[in-house]
């Protein structure tokens, strides 16, 4: 049987080709159906250029056997080709931390010299629905307290409960510019929809500028502007420069480092115009070939026209992932503190906040729909503030669908 597939593929009858290696493909040897399952992936990819269907296959191979090398290095270019870097170059860590003969350490050294010949374009999109106990982040207070009493909360001002939708998508166009830089154009967006609009979120963002890459490091430097709109009407606009620098620290671990700077501008409430200063930096390692996790530090300045109004944070979070057969696990948890520079007059106490959040989440690709495997995501967030109105607390829950590799 591979022979019959092996002369149809070379005498460029794919079709044949296809319906004998998904024959053996559900052979109940491994070692077969595993073989079967490569050389599919590796036609699909390489002469048809379905890269997304080669790297389904190579996914439901590492499933069984995640110590097969070659198998997650493929399922890395795939991931490149189709424009997903950060997973692609988290397959090759997983599989360098699984220790690779030298042949296979000149291959991973290769793609991952190679990543920056990406697809020119590309995109995604994840629907999920969304039930949540605390939609408006809001207090469950009736009453909000000031310098001249307590005032009684509009039911819109206090926490709600619905079931929402939440849309993600993102898209990228780049364009060689020379041999060691492109031109980077994305264009990401959220959306939160709910029955009562007055709550439904949205927001746009489009960031474009050169990305360089150095030896092992890649550098992305972009303008960025950010439309978002709250109850359907416009709630801000800022516009600013950021800065990405991504170091590899051996063969298991990279270094990212983020900066932005931006101004804002608040349509609701003018005296929270504001430029603000964000600097993060991460750190991934992956500990073998189906664990792996990572931690991030971040600060952020925001200096409003108001001084209440302008506050200085910073936080901690760290994740985990963990494959068990067709499932990947994550979970992350994290804390934030934030300070405002004064008290807002109608308020008896400068705002602190102390910010905690955790969450929890699966994908089973064993339940898998073509290229595409349901998620499960469960989330806490307890924010505690000196101002009433900003401490809440919140259960919510994604329930969607995502790629199944």
């Amino acid at each position: 049987m591979f022979a019959i597939a092996d002369r149809a593929r070379l005498a460029r009858d794919f079709a044949a080709a296809e319906t004998a290696y998904r024959a053996l493909s559900g052979d109940p040897d491994i070692e077969l159906r595993t073989e079967a399952r490569f050389r599919l992936a590796m036609m699909l990819a390489d002469e048809l250029g379905k890269h997304r269907e080669a790297a389904v296959l190579l996914r439901e191979i590492l499933d069984e056997k995640p110590s097969a090398a070659r198998v997650r290095i493929e399922l890395a270019r795939m991931q490149a080709m189709l424009g997903d870097l950060g997973s692609a170059e988290r397959e090759l860590r997983s599989a360098q931390a699984a220790g690779l003969p030298p042949e296979v350490e000149q291959l991973v050294r290769f793609y991952a010299a190679a990543l920056s010949a990406r697809k020119p374009f590309g995109g995604s999109v994840s629907i999920a629905f969304a039930p949540d106990n605390n939609i408006n982040r809001a207090t469950r207070s009736d009453t909000l307290g000031t310098i001249i009493g307590d005032f009684t909360l509009d039911d819109d001002a206090k926490a709600r409960s619905g079931l929402g939708l939440a849309l993600r998508g993102q898209a990228y166009f780049r364009t060689g510019i020379d041999k060691r830089s492109q031109l980077l154009v994305r264009a990401s967006t959220y959306a939160n929809l709910y029955r009562a609009k007055q709550f439904d979120d949205l927001a746009l963002s489009i960031q474009a500028g050169p990305e360089y890459a150095s030896g092992k490091d890649r550098i992305n430097i972009s303008g960025e502007a950010t439309w978002r709109w709250y109850g359907l009407d416009p709630y801000s606009f800022s516009a600013g420069i950021g800065a990405t620098w991504q170091h590899p620290m051996g063969r298991r671990s990279q270094l990212r480092v983020d900066g932005r700077i931006a101004d804002v501008n608040n349509r609701r409430n003018r005296l929270q115009d504001a430029t603000t200063v964000l600097l993060a930096a991460s750190y991934d390692r992956a500990f073998s070939e189906k664990f792996g996790g990572g931690l991030q530090l971040s600060g952020n300045r925001e200096s409003a026209r108001d001084a209440g109004y302008s506050t200085t944070s910073g936080g901690l979070t760290a994740y985990l992932f963990r494959e068990i057969g067709q499932t990947t696990l994550t979970a992350s948890a994290g804390y934030s503190r934030l300070e405002s520079d004064q008290r807002l007059f109608l308020y008896p106490r400068r705002r602190f906040d102390d910010r905690l959040q955790a969450s929890i989440g699966g994908q089973f690709r064993f339940l898998k729909i073509g290229s595409f495997a349901p998620t499960v995501k469960m989330g806490w967030e307890r924010n505690k503030s000196t101002v009433e109105i900003w401490d809440y607390s919140r259960i919510s829950a994604e329930f969607g669908i995502t790629s199944a590799f």
